[in-house]
């Protein structure tokens, strides 16, 4: 990537960020919170991720065809519902509006060796969405072994996946550069238009920007844009905003 300052690193990374809201105490409130926080003098954030219950709410907030796109969760995050079920979930959340579906792969079945498994939902819930972009969280934290990681990266390419995902956010280790750089050779690999979302853990300007980089060396600093790549964060955009006013950072850096 070309050299960027801070501030210019901070309003770049808002075009690309899911602005998440996935807690268990969320509420409608909160939603009428997400959709204008989102929605900054800097800039839009690219989407607002949130429960399926609250995609509806959110809908008629931001009107159709805002600049702020609706992603919501499936089969999340346990990534162990029926298929049947989770392309239920998936037509009621694009019923409702939804732009973007961050489906769970069965990681566990996967870990069991049933490979099988990881590309019959991803391919399911593929055809129960045609038109929107369909991101595929392989829970990279559980999944542990680079090998596996890389396996679960080509399963979900191959069987539709617009977007892989690192993390659901809800376990011990989400987010790492050591997955990262496994999924984005796997992307370069396959010769697809497939994009890449770090999620969790991922909390200041300089976290991101280590993400950003190591993309940008991978798949080339053109390649980052918010077609092919997100953000997945809750956090992250208080620094944004402090760093993009022209402040200091707002919290340490995670380390990664």
């Amino acid at each position: 990537m070309e050299l960027l300052s801070p501030r210019e690193i901070a309003v770049f990374a808002l075009s690309l960020l899911d602005l998440t809201n996935l807690r268990d105490d969320c509420d409608a409130a909160a939603i009428e919170t997400l959709c204008k926080r989102a929605q900054t003098p800097f800039g839009t954030a690219a989407a607002i991720c949130i429960w399926p219950r609250f995609v509806a709410q959110a809908r008629a907030i931001l009107g159709a065809g805002h600049a702020v796109r609706i992603a919501t969760v499936v089969n999340f995050p346990s990534g162990n519902l029926p298929v049947a079920e989770v392309v239920a979930e998936t037509h009621k959340a694009v019923a409702d509006g939804a732009d973007d579906i961050d489906l769970v792969i069965p990681y566990q079945g996967f870990l069991a060796g049933d490979e099988a498994s990881v590309s019959d939902m991803v391919a399911a819930v593929r055809a129960a969405c045609p038109k929107s972009c369909l991101k595929v969280i392989l829970e990279t934290g559980e999944i542990k072994d680079s090998g596996k990681i890389r396996r679960a990266s080509e399963l979900a390419i191959a069987a539709g996946a617009d977007f892989i995902k690192t993390s659901t956010g809800k376990v011990a280790v989400n987010a790492t550069l050591e997955a990262a750089d496994i999924m984005l050779q796997a992307i370069r690999d396959s010769r697809k238009n497939v994009g890449f979302k770090p999620a969790g853990g991922i909390s200041t300007v300089s976290d991101a920007d280590l993400y950003l980089r190591l993309a940008g060396t991978i798949l080339g600093p053109d390649w980052l844009m918010p077609s092919t790549f997100r953000f997945g964060a809750s956090s992250l955009l208080d620094d944004i905003l402090s760093v993009a006013a022209g402040g200091a950072s707002s919290a340490k850096s995670s380390g990664y």
